[in-house]
C-alpha cells in the first residue's frame, strides 16, 4: 500500500487503550485516524499538520462510553427521538474493517480510503429488532478534504421496513467560540431542542455565539460555512441525503456537568453536523440510504470587520 519511500497511506495501529485505529495519510501532508471502536474519526489535520477537529481531553476512550469529539455516528437514532438511548448504539459498537465492500461510485478521485461495515449482534437485535448493514467509507481527497459515505441497507428477511434517524455529529475545533459565524443557515426553520423541539424561525444574517444552543436546522442547503474569524479559515460542509442540520455548544454550565469535558472547552468547538432527524429515513428489505458529508479547510480572508464567506458558499 506505501506510496512513496516510507509513507503508508493506509496503516492499522493500536491508539489509546490499545483500542484499534486506522490513520491515513495523504501524500500532500493531511491525516485523518479512524477508530474501529464507534467506526469514529477521532482526527483530521491539514498538511501543516494543524488539527482540525475537536476531542475533549476528558474523552474517555473505554467501551462502552462513546467517544467525546471527532465525528461519532448518531444511528439509528439522533438524541432523544426515540426509544433508545441518546444517539442510537452505532458510535458504542466495534466495527470490522469491510475488504470486500460493494463498488462505491465516488465523486471523489481518493485513493487514501477505509471500508468499514457494522452488522447488528444478537443484543442490539433486543433493543432494536431489525436486520441491517452499515458500510462506512472514510476518505481523504487529494486537497485535504474529509469525507465520509454511509450506506444503511434493510437485510431483513421478514419483510419488514425499518425507520431511523442519522446523523454525523461532527466537533469541529475553532479559536474561540464568541469569534465565530456560521453561514448558510438563515431564514431557515430550526426545532430548539432547548424549548421541547419547538419550531422557530433563524432571524439573524449569521448565527453566532453568545449562549447554549442546540438547534436542528431543517431543510438545510448542500452547503454549510464555518467562519472561523481569529484562525482567518473557513470549514465547509458539503452534504448529500442529510437535509438537515444540527448546531450545538453546551455553553459553561452543561460543560461542567459533562464528566468526559473540560470546564472551559465549550470555547474551542463547535458541532455542525449533517443530519436526518426531523424526517425518518424508512428503508423497505433490500433497500439502500446513503448519506454522504465533505468537510474542506479554506483560508478565509479578513476584511471590512467580516469574513467573506459569500464567495465559499457560492462556489462550487
Amino acid at each position: 500500500m506505501a506510496m512513496g519511500s516510507d509513507m503508508v497511506p493506509v496503516e492499522l495501529c493500536k491508539g489509546i487503550n490499545g483500542l484499534d485505529k486506522i490513520v491515513l495519510r495523504e501524500s500532500g501532508g493531511s491525516s485523518a485516524e479512524v477508530y474501529l471502536y464507534g467506526g469514529q474519526v477521532t482526527s483530521w489535520k491539514n498538511d501543516h499538520g494543524e488539527e482540525l477537529l475537536f476531542v475533549s481531553s476528558k474523552a474517555i476512550f473505554k467501551p462502552p462510553k462513546a467517544i467525546r469529539g471527532g465525528i461519532p455516528i448518531c444511528f439509528p437514532q439522533f438524541a432523544s427521538h426515540g426509544g433508545l438511548e441518546s444517539h442510537g448504539f452505532a458510535r458504542n459498537r466495534i466495527w470490522s474493517i469491510d475488504s470486500d465492500p460493494p463498488s462505491f461510485p465516488t465523486v471523489s478521485s481518493s485513493k487514501v480510503f477505509i471500508d468499514l461495515i457494522l452488522k447488528p449482534t444478537e443484543e442490539d437485535m433486543k433493543i432494536w429488532p431489525h436486520s441491517f448493514e452499515f458500510r462506512l467509507r472514510v476518505a481523504l481527497g487529494p486537497g485535504g478534504d474529509l469525507m465520509l459515505t454511509s450506506r444503511i441497507r434493510n437485510t431483513s428477511a421478514d419483510g419488514k421496513p425499518f425507520s431511523f434517524t442519522f446523523a454525523y455529529h461532527t466537533y469541529f475545533s475553532v479559536s474561540d467560540i464568541s469569534e465565530v459565524r456560521v453561514e448558510g443557515l438563515e431564514t431557515l426553520d430550526y426545532l430548539d431542542n432547548l424549548q421541547n423541539k419547538e419550531r422557530f424561525t433563524e432571524q439573524g444574517d449569521a448565527i453566532t455565539f453568545e449562549s447554549e444552543i442546540d438547534k436542528i436546522y431543517v431543510s438545510t442547503p448542500t452547503k454549510i460555512a464555518i467562519l472561523d474569524h481569529e484562525k482567518k479559515r473557513t470549514f465547509v460542509l458539503r452534504k448529500d441525503g442529510l437535509p438537515d442540520a444540527v448546531v450545538w455548544n453546551p455553553w459553561d454550565k452543561k460543560a461542567k456537568a459533562m464528566a468526559d469535558f473540560g470546564d472551559d472547552e465549550y470555547k474551542h468547538m463547535l458541532c455542525v453536523e449533517a443530519a436526518a432527524v426531523e424526517k425518518p429515513i424508512t428503508l423497505k428489505p433490500g433497500e439502500e440510504w446513503r448519506g454522504r458529508l465533505e468537510l474542506s479547510a479554506v483560508p478565509s480572508s479578513y476584511c471590512s470587520g467580516q469574513l467573506d464567506p459569500q464567495k465559499v458558499l457560492l462556489s462550487s
